[in-house]
Parts: structure tokens; C-alpha cells; sequence
């Protein structure tokens, strides 16, 4: 909602109406007032930033369930000189995953007394932790973070204040009474999700939730049960958006990428699409083939029935791919991508292929389903598949809730607390210009270039039947388009990398954003270009891995841009030597924290081991932020604003 919106006679008068129902007496507005008022004067909450999780469903939900090591650093200011390094980590362990640690207590301390004094000590040592955890937030917030069915008794706990000794007992009553009723597991586990909660006040993702890994729908499962969450969409994101919004295109994409990883179940098992008509067709058409081979790293291993399989799925649905791809090329002539249409670029009596004048031999080639004379062509059992297909993806209802979900807490770019947040690029020029698109007819540049973009993706997201309009068309050229904020390269050379074997025609080349942003002053222009004050905003970008083995820094400008894709993606992290960065937001800064590779739950359990590395500072507050400071409390000025007209 724009500034203008806000103040709109219309705006004002429904917010006045919605304020006159919620309050009966001068005296509640005048307590809401004190309240919003003191709250501004609290410290900003935690913000945590996390990107291109890629399906790592494991890795993520250990990062968030440790704050990327906020929760350790409470208990560690909290225990410190109270207990051992093993007791500290233990207690993490607790907070972490409460369920499958009280399963592995109960297992080991078999003598009753002993377990019941386990439980007395960490039920004790949570509410100390939950009280830490919260001391920047209000009652009122702190409350509705409590698990229901033990807020008043946690409540009592929280804020016992007995110098004189007369409540003792009755604290000691509360706890053995938890005890002895059976209910201390699922207290403990009421408090552990609190503490998770608390550190952690908003969770941005900025981009790539989708494709590599294997469980992106528990991901997205997660987030929707998150309580306060954003999405700034990634290329692989727009994808599926796309597939469900009509585009068979991007419906191709996604089942050749899950092909290619061996994340077919992701499909099939997870959204319940049937893909037993692609598997025909491709067992109809197509043999063994080296280069469409699945790749192996999510730790699945496939029969040789299976690997197959997998290899004639892929080059089915890659040529069905490639021939969709060349209508749009064809009307759209403002994509320039006319270098794309590579079936019209095979001499298929000879096998080669014509790049720029320079002539290379194809190699493990399966155009058997290709007409030389109209190579674009669908064939009737190719487009009875993909009309098959899209009606099934388009009716699963997971899938809806997901890409719902993805709309409604999505956008292209975000502006929140005066940080940029922006998965891929600003498309520019070699001279730092904004790059320009023309879009029905009127050139864009840098910003109002994004806001079209996202414009059309919501249009197409909201008109499921129409799949050969403008706003479909724009969805996948975001996934692959040169002028593309999210794709940020020059061309895709998926074909390439198939069928040629010079490693030269499979670079990709990268705009020139990814050069130019290592410079503090270039930065500073891109904020100013989104409306951000330069000299105090971030930019924080996901998208291309940082590559830290090789002493690449993922902060750059001075600290003015932050790059947080280390490498969640199991494919990419032996190029990148690590797993993962996150970012912290606080009111003392910026933190960057590293993660090492997630092995696996059970080595948090049993060993209380943790995969965090050094956390680097990005940028220290020189006065402590507050909520006053940040996007939430102009929303609190505005609503305070509102209550005093109304008092009058």
C-alpha cells in the first residue's frame, strides 16, 4: 500500500469505522495509545535473512531452528558460567528438536527420580531462557507466542518474584504437578518452540525455495505455518509459478530440472501429478543416453531400471522443451532471443550446429520425435502430454496452496527497514545504466522495469486459461530472458550443455550487475534507484553462489551488498566449499553466518554437534535501532495518529 493509499479520504474513513467497532470507551484508546506508544520505544526485533534453499528441507529447518546460532548465543549470555560445554549444548539440543531429545532422555535415564529431576532442571533452565529471549517484547507479544494450553502456567513461572519465600512451595507444587500429570514433555516442547519463535522476530527468504534438492514442499509447508514470514521470489520459484499459471513451457522446465536431479517423486509423490503419460512417450521414443544421465546428489540411490528411466524422461520432455520455447521467440520479437531457437539451427543431415559462424559437431543427439522440415513442431502424442500434464498440475490442490502462499507473501523485490532485498540483479549496462525493456510497446528501466515484470506475473497468476498471452510469455522470459532480474545472464545454454562438447558454448555469460556491485558507489546508486537512503541501506542478494574455497567475499561494496547464497544446494557445494550463508539483523547490526554442511539430525542428537562457522559483522549500529525505527512502527505511528483523532 502506497503512502497516497494511506492517506486517501477513502482509506481514512474505513480504518476510523474499523477503530470506532474495536473500541467502546475513551478510556481503551487512550490504553491502546500508551501501549503502541511504549512499544515503539522497544529494541527492533531479530530479523533473519536465508536464500536458495533449493529443496534442502533438512538444512533449512535446522537453520531456522537454531536463529543461525541465536539460540546458542542466548544460552551461552544466559548459562554460561553456570553450566559445562556439554550441558550448554545439550540445552541447545533441547531447543532444537524437543521431541526426538526427550525420546532419546527417556531412553537412557531409565530410573524415574533421575528423569523427573531432568525434567524439574529444564523445565527451570527453558523459563529462564524463554524470560531472556523475550526481555525486548511486550507482554501482550510475548503471550501470544506461548503455546495455549500452558500460557497461564508459564506465565506464573515467568514472573515469580518471591524475596520473602511465601510462594516457594507453590512454584514447587506447579512444577511436580507438571511432573507427576505426565505433562512435562509436552511443556518442554511448548517452551522450545517459543524460544524458537523469539529469537527469530521475521524470516525473509530471499529467493529459490524450488529444484536440486528433494523436499521443497516441506519447505513451503513450513513457511506457511511460519508466524511472520516474506518470499522475494527466485528464478527456480518463478518457474513453478509459471507451470501452474498456464505456461507449458515453464511446465517443461520444472520436469526436466526434477529429471535431472532424480526429484521426480517431488512431482508425482508430493503434488500428485501423474507423469505415467510422459514416462510412454519416453520409453516409445527414447534409449540410454550418457549426457541425461540424473545427476547424483541427494544421496538417492536408483536401480538400473530407474536410472534409465530417469535419462529417457529427461530427453523427452528437454526436446518438448525446446520446441515450446520457439513460438514465444518467434512473437515476442522484443525478447531478443532470436540466437534461442536452436532446433531451426541443426543441420540435421549432418549434425552440426551453427553458433556465430563457428560450426560444432552434435554429439548424443536423440531428435527422434523432430520433423527436419518443421523441427518446432509438437507431434500429436507430444502435445497430448503437455495438455495432460497442465490440466493435472493445475488441479493439485498442494500445489495451489503452495503458489498461493507464494503470491500472497511474495514479491519480485522488497524494501523492508531500509535494506534492498532482491534475489538475481538490477539489469544494467557495461556503463552501470539501467538496462531498458520495451513491454507493449514503452521502454522500462531499473526499478519501474521490476515493478512491470511483477506486474504481469500476477496478471498471469490470476488468469489460469490464458497460456499463450503477454503476462504468461513474461513469466518464463523471467526464468531466461537476457533483461531478467531474476536469470541475470545473457542466454541459457541448456542445449548446449547437452549436445556440444566445448566447454566454451556452455558459459553463461553474467550481466554486468555482478562485476559492478563491488564497488561502494555503484551500490549506493542502485538504493537510490529503489528509494533507499544509500549512505545507511544493504542490498542483500541470493542467486549466485559464493565461491569461498576460491576467497571470494560474500560482502561486498564496502558492506553496502550482502550475497547469501553459499551454497544450501548439495550440487553446489563442492564449488563452494561451504553450505550456506544466512544473515542476522538486530538492533545492535548486521551478522553473517556461515554454515558448514548439514549432515544430519541424529549427529545434533547424539552428539549435540552444530554446523555453524564464524560470524562475521556487517554492520554495527552506532545507536541501538528500535521499533520506532523500523517499518513496523510507522505502522504504529499511523495507527497511533488515528486514535488520537479519534479521541477528538
Amino acid at each position: 500500500m502506497t503512502k497516497s493509499d494511506i492517506n486517501s479520504p477513502d482509506y481514512k474513513a474505513g480504518y476510523f469505522k474499523l477503530l470506532r467497532e474495536r473500541y467502546e470507551s475513551e478510556e481503551e484508546i487512550a490504553s491502546e495509545i500508551i501501549n503502541l506508544s511504549s512499544i515503539l520505544e522497544l529494541p527492533k526485533g531479530t530479523e533473519h535473512f536465508v536464500s536458495d534453499l533449493h529443496g534442502e528441507f533438512q538444512s533449512f529447518q535446522h537453520v531456522l531452528r537454531n536463529g543461525s546460532g541465536n539460540v546458542k548465543v542466548k544460552i551461552e549470555e544466559l548459562f554460561k558460567d553456570q553450566l559445562t560445554d556439554k550441558e550448554l549444548s545439550e540445552l541447545a539440543a533441547v531447543v532444537y528438536y524437543p521431541e526426538e531429545k526427550l525420546s532419546l532422555i527417556r531412553q537412557n535415564l531409565t530410573d524415574k527420580n533421575a528423569l523427573n529431576e531432568w525434567y524439574k532442571l529444564k523445565v527451570e533452565q527453558l523459563i529462564e531462557l524463554v524470560a531472556h529471549s523475550s526481555s525486548k517484547y511486550s507482554r501482550s507479544k510475548l503471550r501470544k507466542a506461548l503455546p495455549p494450553q500452558f500460557a497461564y502456567i508459564i506465565e506464573e513461572l515467568l514472573y515469580k518474584k518471591d524475596e520473602h519465600d511465601n510462594k516457594k512451595r507453590y512454584y514447587d507444587n506447579i512444577l511436580s504437578e507438571i511432573i507427576d500429570l505426565g505433562q512435562a514433555n509436552k511443556l518442554i516442547i511448548g517452551l522450545s518452540f517459543t524460544i524458537q519463535r523469539l529469537v527469530v522476530d521475521h524470516l525473509h527468504v530471499v529467493g529459490d525455495i524450488y529444484d536440486r534438492g528433494p523436499e521443497p514442499d516441506k519447505i513451503m509447508d513450513t513457511l506457511i505455518n511460519y508466524h511472520s514470514v516474506d518470499i522475494q521470489w527466485g528464478n527456480h520459484d518463478v518457474l513453478w509459478i509459471g507451470a501452474y499459471a498456464g505456461s507449458k513451457v515453464c511446465l517443461a522446465n520444472i520436469i526436466r530440472i526434477c529429471a535431472r536431479y532424480n526429484n521426480l517423486d517431488i512431482i508425482e509423490d508430493a503434488y500428485g501429478i501423474n507423469l505415467r503419460p510422459l514416462f510412454n512417450l519416453a520409453d516409445k521414443y527414447y534409449d540410454d543416453n550418457l549426457a541425461f544421465r540424473p545427476k547424483k546428489t541427494t544421496g538417492k540411490s536408483l536401480s538400473d531400471e530407474e536410472q534409465l528411466q530417469m535419462t529417457k524422461v529427461q530427453q523427452a520432455i528437454s526436446i518438448i522443451q525446446f520446441k515450446l520455447e520457439a513460438p514465444i521467440i518467434k512473437r515476442r520479437p522484443n525478447f531478443e532471443m532470436d540466437d534461442r531457437l536452436v532446433l531451426e539451427n541443426i543441420n540435421y543431415d549432418t549434425l552440426e550446429y551453427d553458433i556465430n559462424g563457428e560450426v560444432y559437431q552434435l554429439e548424443n543427439t536423440c531428435f527422434n520425435t523432430i520433423d527436419p522440415k518443421d523441427p518446432t513442431a509438437l507431434t500429436a502424442e507430444e502435445e497430448d502430454v503437455m495438455n495432460t500434464l497442465l490440466i493435472s498440475i493445475q488441479q493439485s490442490e498442494k500445489l495451489k496452496r503452495h503458489m498461493d502462499f507464494m503470491m500472497k507473501k511474495g514479491n519480485l523485490y522488497l524494501r523492508y527497514n531500509g535494506n534492498l532485498l532482491i534475489h538475481g540483479c538490477i539489469p544494467v549496462t557495461e556503463d552501470c545504466q539501467m538496462e531498458g525493456m520495451e513491454i507493449d510497446g514503452t521502454m522500462y528501466y531499473g526499478r519501474e522495469l521490476l515493478d512491470q515484470f511483477e506486474s504481469y506475473l500476477r496478471r498471469s497468476y490470476a488468469h489460469l486459461d490464458q497460456t499463450d498471452d503477454l503476462a504468461t510469455d513474461l513469466v518464463w522470459y523471467l526464468w531466461t530472458g537476457k533483461k531478467s532480474s531474476l536469470f541475470g545472464k545473457r542466454a541459457m545454454t541448456t542445449f548446449e550443455r547437452y549436445f556440444i562438447s566445448d566447454k566454451k558454448t556452455h558459459k553463461e555469460e553474467k550481466n554486468p550487475y555482478y562485476s559492478l556491485r563491488e564497488k561502494a558507489e555503484i551500490a549506493e546508486k542502485f538504493l537510490t534507484e529503489f528509494g533507499l537512503d544509500p549512505d545507511s541501506g544493504h542490498i542483500i542478494n541470493g542467486h549466485t553462489p559464493v565461491k569461498e574455497k576460491e576467497g571470494e567475499n560474500p560482502i561486498k561494496a564496502d558492506g553496502k551488498l550482502i550475497v547469501i547464497d553459499g551454497g544450501f544446494s548439495k550440487a553446489y557445494q563442492s564449488t563452494t566449499g561451504i553450505a550456506g550463508y544466512t544473515l542476522l539483523y538486530n538492533s545492535y547490526g548486521m551478522q553473517l553466518v556461515a554454515h558448514q554442511e548439514f549432515n544430519s539430525k541424529v549427529n545434533v542428537l547424539e552428539n549435540e554437534a552444530d554446523v555453524l562457522s564464524v560470524r562475521r559483522i556487517v554492520d554495527e549500529e552506532v545507536e541501538r535501532k528500535k521499533v520506532k525505527d523500523t517499518i513496523i512502527g510507522k505502522r504504529l505511528k499511523y495507527e497511533i495518529s488515528m486514535l488520537k483523532q479519534l479521541m477528538k
